[in-house]
């Protein structure tokens, strides 16, 4: 004998009302799960908005115009031209070799300089000394000043009636008189190298110092208890445990010394004779104040490109070995 359709088993009851009761806790969870998302997606909305205007576009409002002759001010229209500007920059345009060489040089002192200068400060400030504080404060205030303010306090420093050959013939008995720092071929660049280092040597002291203090006392304990030196632990403790942190210094730096423009702006104006010229600078000068946008643009884009090879480098070659 068959029971009716709708008579049902004694367990049937409980283990429908279990399978309903998960359904619908799947359910509220995923209404919750996606309500989540779209909070996200809000939260998020206003950066990417800002990214896509002010990085995406104008990235690709460059690329654009790179290959055209288009010019700041002109009653007519930009014309395709190709990889004219390209050619131009390498074969027909000697500032813009020059302000590549110069680019190069400057990176290629600045960032192992104030690299090793910064971890060097972070070390000592890492101790616990009395005036440690201050000490940090003092190297961490160029780093909030303005570098337009601190381009012109030096730009009188330099001069040849300035502090700093004031100094020297003091320190010297008169037999030094120092040099027209800014205004000397052979001087130039390097009074420009010696600011910018000065200037921000504190910012990635801090960021040094951030990652010393990571670095367990317990490993410092146990190489003091293996006999181990000062430059013993600095190499077998310190160096390793801040690797995460020299690569993220290498690429600011780096990135910071290839973008060099307002000590430059401020200071010589690209003089003299070009020795102090560089990309980002002589891209500024041709695409606003020589209004010549296309060819600028073409220099931007190369300045990327160089920028992003570089720092892929940089990455590859710190990379973690297996």
């Amino acid at each position: 004998m068959t029971l009716p359709a709708q008579q049902i088993t004694p367990h049937a009851l409980p283990d429908e009302a279990v399978t309903q009761a998960l359904t619908g806790r799947n359910r509220g969870r995923a209404r919750a799960a996606r309500q989540g998302h779209r909070s996200a997606y809000w939260m998020v909305a206003p950066a990417t908005l800002l990214l896509l205007l002010f990085l995406v576009v104008p990235v690709l409002l460059a690329f654009g115009l790179s290959f055209t002759n288009a010019r700041l001010i002109s009653p007519n229209p930009p014309r395709f031209v190709g990889g004219d500007n390209f050619v131009r920059a390498f074969t027909q345009d000697p500032t813009f070799l020059r302000s590549l060489v110069n680019t190069f040089i400057f990176a290629v002192v600045v960032v192992p300089v104030q690299s090793a200068l910064a971890l060097g400060m972070a070390v000592l400030v890492n101790r616990k000394l009395r005036g440690v504080t201050l000490f940090r404060i003092i190297y961490f205030i160029p780093v909030v000043t303005s570098i337009v303010v601190i381009s012109v306090l030096w730009e009188f420093m330099y001069q040849r009636d300035g502090l700093i050959n004031a100094l020297l013939s003091r320190v010297s008995g008169g037999a030094l008189e120092g040099a027209d720092w800014l205004n000397d071929t052979r001087t130039a660049l390097g009074a420009i190298i010696v600011l910018s280092i000065w200037q921000a040597v504190g910012f990635h002291m801090i960021i040094w110092l951030s990652g010393l203090q990571t670095i367990p006392e317990e490993l410092y304990e146990a190489a003091r208890m293996d006999g181990a030196n000062g430059w013993q632990q600095f190499r077998s403790v310190t160096w390793p445990g801040l690797r995460s942190t020299m690569v993220f210094i290498l690429v600011t730096i780096t990135i910071q010394a290839l973008g060099l423009f307002a000590q430059i702006d401020v200071m010589t104006q690209g003089g003299p004779l070009d020795t102090t010229t560089t990309l980002v600078y002589h891209a500024v000068q041709q695409g606003y104040r020589r209004q010549e946008t296309g060819y600028g643009a073409a220099i931007s884009l190369i300045f990327f490109v160089i920028v992003l090879v570089i720092a892929l480098v940089q990455r590859w070659l710190t990379r973690e070995k297996d």
